[in-house]
């Protein structure tokens, strides 16, 4: 997102989905939706960045559940723009949620965690720098 505009507090940022075998699905959701995967280095391998057909920017991620991300369940997650990350796990903890994944930092980008409603729905937080 260090490239992008940033998307306004309270809108989705980003979604992303975290998988065993990101290699699998990349190449399932280029087959079915005629999404590009861009590489994304993470040291000894790689999580991928895909766009539309013709589309310059990317729209979602497929990463690996790979050392910090192995906590974060399979399923697609919205990141949900805030302002103060903090504020906002302190609302969602007094409301009844959890947090899922602890508060991580994406240098040059912002910080973010992992958060699930009281109904079980998980989404993502962040806070951009």
């Amino acid at each position: 997102m260090a490239d992008t505009p940033v998307p306004p507090v309270g809108q989705i940022g980003w979604i992303d989905l975290t998988v065993p075998d990101a290699d699998a699905l990349r190449d399932f959701y280029s087959d079915v939706t005629g999404w590009t995967a861009t590489p994304l280095s993470m040291g000894d391998y790689n999580d991928y960045c895909v766009s539309p057909p013709g589309a310059d920017k990317p729209v979602a991620g497929v990463c690996h559940a790979r050392g910090e991300n192995a906590k974060i369940p399979p399923v697609w997650i919205i990141y949900i723009m805030v302002a103060d990350l903090d504020e906002s796990v302190r609302r969602c903890l007094a409301r009844g949620g959890k947090i899922r994944v602890p508060e991580r930092v994406m240098p040059g980008s912002g910080r973010f965690c992992i958060i699930e409603d009281p109904a079980g729905a998980v989404a993502g937080l962040f806070q951009a720098q």
